[in-house]
C-alpha cells in the first residue's frame, strides 16, 4: 500500500505536474512580443530601395491592446510625413478573445502581401492592410462603448486649442498696445490736467452768471472758494508736472462743487445759451487785443530806442563843434570807376549802415575795390558823415550824401514825391483812428512818407557813370564775397533778384489789387514775386528800357491807392515784370525779422541774410536766435556806442 501511494506520486511528480506547468505558461503566453516583431517588420519593408517606418501603429510592450487610428489617410506621396501627435491610444481588454488570438497570425499574413506588392500599388494595399488590421479593433471598441474620435475630429480639437492660444497672444497683445497708447498719449498731452482745471473755471464763470445759482448765497461762496485755489494752482502752470501735489484734491472739491450747481440749475438751455454769450465776448476782447498788439507792434517798428536816438545826436554835435564837415573822404577818384564794385545803400539809420559796411568788407577778398555810396536825408547827415570819418573801413572807398543834394529830384518830376506830400497822403497815414482807413496797419507807416525809400527807382539819375550797381537794404548782414554778382549775364534783364514764390503770399496777386481792370489785364496773378533788399542792377540796360518813365506811368495810375497799397515792392513788382533775372536763393535769405524757424543751414550758407520784418536786430523785439549774426558787426566798445548806453 505504502508502495503504491509512493509510486503514484512519483507519478505525479514527474508526469502530471509538468504537464500543469506547461498548461498554466501556455495560458499566461505573452503574444506582444509576435506583435512587435510584426510592427516593426511591416513599418520597415523596402519598396524601391526606401526605407520608411510607418509610425501608424503604436509599439506596445503590454498585453493590454490600445486602439489605434480611427481613420488612416492615404498618402500618394513618396514621403508620406504621418503626424505622430495625432495617434490617440483607447485601452481596452481583450485578454481571452477571439480576435486577440488570431492577432498577430492576420498581421503575419498581411504583412507578407504587403512585402510582395510592386511600387504601383504600394499606397492602396498599404491603406487595406492597415484598414484590415484596425477595423477589428474599432468593432471591438464599438462593442464595448468605448468612443472612437477620427482623425477629422482630432484635427478639429487641435484647431480649437491653437485659436485658444492665439486668442490669448491676442489679448495680450491688445492690452500691450492699449498701454503704450495710453503711454504715448500722456506724452503728447502733458497739460490734461491744467486743461481740465482751466475747464472748471469756465464752468465756475457759467454758474456765477445765472440767476438760480447766484440766489443761493452758501454755494456762491463756496464757489468764489473754489475758483482762487484753482486759479493759485495753476499759477503759471503750462503742464500737469508743473501743478502743486494738492492739485487734484482741488480738482476733486472743484468737481464736487460744479456737480451740486448743475443739481440747482438743471435747466440745460439756459446754460448753453450763457455759454455761447460768453464765447461771443471772449471772441470780440480777442478781435480787441489782436489789433492792441498790432498797434503796438507797428508802433515799437517805427519808434527808435533812446540809445539810437542818442548815437547821431551825440555824432552830429561832435561833427560841427570839431569842424569834420570840411574834411573830405578818401579815395574820392574811385567813385566813378565802373571797374570797380559799387554799393547803394539808402538809410538814415547810422549803426545800421555801419553793420552793412563792416560785414562786406570783413568778406570782400580786395576791399579796395569796393565803393559804397550811401544816401541819407538832411537831419542824418551829418552823423553819418562823423561816424564814417571815424570808423573809416579801410582800403574801401566811402561816400555819403544827401538827399537834398538831388536836385532834380522834386514833385514836378517825380510822381511819388508829389503824392507823398498831398494832404490824402498824410490823412492817410496819420489819422487811422477813422473808420475809413485801411484795417491793415503795416500799409500806415509813415517811414514810407520818406523818399529814401523810393531813390532805388532813380539809380541812373543818381549815379549816371556806372554801369552796375548793387543795391542793399540797411537791415542785411553780408556772410561772404559778393563780387560774383558783377560777372553774372542777366540776359538782357534790368534787375537781378532771389524769388520768394515758395509761399503763396509771396505772389503778385497778394501784393497787386486784381480786381482793377488794368492789373488784371497786364499781369498774372500767380507769377512770382521776388525780394528787396540785395539787387543787382544793369543801369545801361535801365536806360536802354526807359525804366524809371514806366515805374512814374503807374505811380501816376495809382494816385488813389486803387491798384496796390502804397510801398516799394508793388511798385517794383510792375516795373520789373519780365524784366527780372531769378537769382540763386543761396544769394540771399530773408525772414530774419518775422519768422523764427528759418532753416538753419540756409542761413549759414547764405550770402545776405535779410532781417525784413518788425523785428529788426537792433530792437528789443528782436528774434534773439538771430540777433548775434548782426551784433558781431557792432563794436561795443566803441566810445560814442558806450555813451549812448548802446549794449549788446
Amino acid at each position: 500500500m505504502m508502495i503504491r501511494d509512493l509510486v503514484l506520486f512519483m507519478l505525479l511528480v514527474t508526469v502530471i505536474a509538468p504537464i500543469l506547468l506547461h498548461t498554466y505558461r501556455l495560458g499566461s503566453f505573452n503574444f506582444s512580443s509576435s506583435r512587435d516583431e510584426f510592427l516593426e517588420d511591416f513599418s520597415s519593408f523596402t519598396l524601391s530601395s526606401h526605407s520608411e517606418h510607418l509610425n501608424i501603429l503604436p509599439h506596445e510592450s503590454s498585453r493590454i491592446l490600445k486602439e489605434p487610428v480611427g481613420t488612416v489617410y492615404s498618402n500618394n506621396t513618396a514621403h508620406p510625413e504621418p503626424d505622430a501627435s495625432a495617434v490617440e491610444q483607447n485601452s481596452t481588454d481583450v485578454q481571452g478573445s477571439a480576435h486577440d488570438l488570431q492577432l498577430p497570425e492576420s498581421r503575419e499574413h498581411k504583412s507578407t502581401r504587403a512585402l510582395s506588392t510592386t511600387n504601383e500599388n504600394v499606397s492602396s494595399i498599404g491603406e487595406n492592410h492597415i484598414r484590415q488590421i484596425t477595423d477589428p479593433l474599432r468593432q471591438l471598441n464599438l462593442s464595448k462603448g468605448i468612443p472612437v474620435q477620427s482623425g477629422t475630429e482630432r484635427v478639429k480639437e487641435r484647431k480649437r486649442v491653437q485659436q485658444s492660444i492665439q486668442s490669448t497672444d491676442k489679448v495680450r497683445k491688445a492690452r500691450e498696445s492699449s498701454k503704450s497708447e495710453n503711454d504715448d498719449e500722456e506724452a503728447a498731452a502733458p497739460n490734461t490736467r491744467v486743461q481740465y482745471l482751466k475747464d472748471q473755471l469756465v464752468q465756475a464763470k457759467v454758474y456765477l452768471s445765472l440767476s438760480a445759482t447766484r440766489n443761493n448765497v452758501h454755494f456762491i461762496r463756496q464757489l468764489r472758494q473754489r475758483m482762487k485755489e484753482i486759479q493759485r494752482i495753476l499759477g503759471r502752470a503750462n503742464k500737469d508736472s508743473e501743478l502743486p501735489r494738492d492739485a487734484q484734491e482741488k480738482l476733486r472739491a472743484m468737481d464736487q462743487i460744479l456737480t451740486r450747481g448743475k443739481q440747482i440749475q438743471d435747466n440745460c438751455a439756459l446754460i448753453i445759451k450763457k455759454v455761447r454769450a460768453m464765447l461771443q465776448s471772449t471772441e470780440d476782447q480777442l478781435r480787441v487785443h489782436k489789433k492792441q498788439a498790432l498797434f503796438l507792434s507797428q508802433l515799437t517798428a517805427k519808434t527808435l530806442p533812446k540809445g539810437l536816438h542818442c548815437l547821431p545826436l551825440r555824432l552830429t554835435t561832435e561833427y560841427y563843434s570839431l569842424n569834420y564837415s570840411k574834411q573830405p573822404f578818401p579815395n574820392q577818384e574811385k567813385l566813378e570807376d565802373s571797374s570797380l564794385y559799387h554799393y547803394a545803400l539808402f538809410s538814415d539809420n547810422v549803426l545800421a549802415a555801419a553793420v552793412v559796411v563792416n560785414s562786406t568788407i570783413a568778406h570782400a577778398k580786395d576791399a579796395s575795390k569796393h565803393v559804397f555810396h550811401i544816401v541819407t536825408d538832411q537831419l542824418n547827415y551829418a552823423a553819418m558823415r562823423m561816424w564814417f570819418l571815424v570808423n573809416f573801413p579801410g582800403k574801401a572807398t566811402i561816400q555819403v550824401q544827401s538827399i537834398e543834394e538831388f536836385s532834380w529830384l522834386n514833385s514836378s518830376y517825380s510822381p511819388v514825391l508829389k503824392q507823398l506830400g498831398s494832404p490824402s497822403a498824410k490823412n492817410y497815414y496819420f489819422k487811422s483812428h477813422r473808420a475809413h482807413s485801411d484795417s491793415n496797419m503795416k500799409f500806415r507807416n509813415p517811414k514810407y512818407l520818406s523818399i529814401l525809400n523810393h531813390l532805388r527807382f532813380y539809380l541812373p539819375e543818381i549815379f549816371p557813370k556806372l554801369k552796375k550797381v548793387l543795391f542793399l537794404d540797411d537791415d542785411i548782414v553780408v556772410q561772404k564775397d559778393l563780387t560774383g554778382l558783377w560777372s553774372l549775364d542777366l540776359k538782357g534783364n534790368v534787375n537781378g533778384a532771389v524769388e520768394t514764390c515758395g509761399e503763396s503770399f509771396h505772389r503778385f496777386d497778394k501784393y497787386l489789387n486784381f480786381s482793377n481792370e488794368l492789373i488784371s489785364k497786364n499781369f498774372d496773378p500767380r507769377a512770382c514775386g521776388w525780394a528787396y533788399g540785395m539787387n543787382i542792377f544793369d543801369l545801361e540796360e535801365w536806360k536802354r528800357q526807359n525804366i524809371t518813365d514806366i515805374y512814374h506811368t503807374w505811380q501816376k495810375l495809382n494816385h488813389d491807392r486803387q491798384l496796390w497799397k502804397l510801398g516799394t515792392l508793388p511798385p517794383g513788382l510792375i516795373t520789373f515784370w519780365k524784366r527780372t533775372h531769378p537769382l540763386d536763393r543761396s544769394w540771399h535769405v530773408l525772414g530774419l525779422g518775422y519768422n523764427p524757424s528759418v532753416n538753419q543751414k540756409e542761413i549759414e550758407r547764405a550770402a545776405v541774410v535779410h532781417y525784413n520784418g518788425n523785428m529788426k536786430p537792433w530792437l528789443e523785439i528782436a528774434i534773439p536766435r538771430y540777433r548775434n549774426y548782426w551784433m558781431k558787426y557792432v563794436d561795443f566798445d566803441h566810445e560814442y556806442l558806450r555813451q549812448c548806453n548802446i549794449n549788446p
